[in-house]
């Protein structure tokens, strides 16, 4: 895979972790001055606005930094923006998935929405920690042996195989009752039985005791490492430089809290998104195996990505309504 040097410039990563500080300290702020409270489709649809502006935001500043440089140039900038909005669009695609993994979790808990926030929002500060972390692991092994690229592509198109088989069984749905991590937790932790509000701890007969919410929370880091094992090669398909690797992934995992309580209420109308995002790993998974004798523009990627998601929203919009009507004349 040829590609232009990395920008991860000091300059550029302190830049970046600013704008991400600076975000999360709003978002905190702002969860703090609310307290608790269900939140609305509205708020939820205005920060994911907010979240998406300030990632076409640091987008504009990257191109215009790298333009201006006369070691990068208008060339580079535009291949590493195109880079980023890939990887960011491929990640925010393969992030829904998460979502119906979260609303499995909080159903089976019974936790309601009001004291879902702030689990949601510990939960991308340690997915952002993780993520970081397997990122770089990655970029160096990535650069050490690049074969491993080849190990990343045959096993994107694995789990896209197995993502269409399982999609098209409608009874395959896990039941948390038999996770073995659940069940090792709830033995080896003494778990109150009824929640205390947003509280991981509380009182029980005298003892400090952790309350459901703690698993809540220890289910969702666990399933988001999960998915970074599918979403972080996925972006190593789109570059190696491990800064826009790190940046796409990130901004795409810091809206996630307002897109789930966005989409939580319609999830379960996108019946054939699950196809649309096997099609992306299939595509990602033989774009990496076959880079050494066919190089696959980042435009392309980058169409491939946006159509194929299009296409299955539309579909499942298109269908969801036709059962809709069906169901209005029954």
């Amino acid at each position: 895979m040829v590609e232009h040097p990395s920008v991860g410039t000091p300059l550029f990563y302190g830049v970046f972790f600013i704008a991400v500080l600076v975000m999360i300290g709003i978002d905190m702020l702002s969860l703090k001055k609310n307290g608790v409270h269900k939140v609305s489709v509205k708020e939820a649809l205005m920060w994911t606005c907010i979240w998406v502006a300030v990632s076409c935001g640091f987008a504009g500043w990257l191109y215009f930094e790298l333009a201006t440089n006369p070691a990068y140039g208008a060339v580079v900038a535009k291949e590493k923006v195109l880079e980023f909005f890939t990887g960011y669009v491929l990640e925010k695609s393969l992030a829904v998935d998460n979502i119906f993994v979260f609303l499995m979790i909080f159903g089976y808990f019974k936790v309601p929405q009001q004291y879902q926030h702030r689990v949601l929002l510990y939960g991308v500060f340690g997915a952002i920690v993780l993520r970081a972390v397997m990122i770089f692991i990655g970029a160096a092994l990535v650069q050490q042996f690049e074969w491993i690229l080849y190990l990343f592509g045959a096993f994107l198109l694995y789990t896209g195989l197995h993502m269409i088989k399982s999609g098209s069984d409608d009874d395959e749905d896990e039941d948390l009752s038999k996770n073995k991590m659940l069940g090792w937790l709830q033995k080896h932790i003494h778990v109150s039985k009824e929640l205390d509000k947003e509280k991981f701890f509380t009182l029980e007969n005298g003892k400090r005791v952790a309350t459901p919410l703690l698993m809540v929370l220890v289910m969702i880091e666990l399933s988001d490492v999960i998915f970074a094992v599918d979403s972080i090669p996925a972006v190593f398909a789109v570059t190696t430089d491990p800064f826009i690797v790190l940046t796409s992934n990130i901004f795409a995992i810091l809206g996630l809290r307002a897109m789930y309580f966005l989409l939580a209420d319609v999830a379960d109308r996108f019946v054939f998104l699950k196809y649309g995002l096997s099609f992306v790993l299939i595509f990602i998974g033989i774009k990496m195996l076959i880079m050494h004798w066919i190089h696959i523009p980042i435009s392309i990627s980058l169409s491939v990505v946006f159509g194929a998601l299009g296409a299955s929203i539309l579909t499942s919009v298109i269908y969801s309504r036709h059962l809709d009507k069906q169901q209005g004349k029954l």
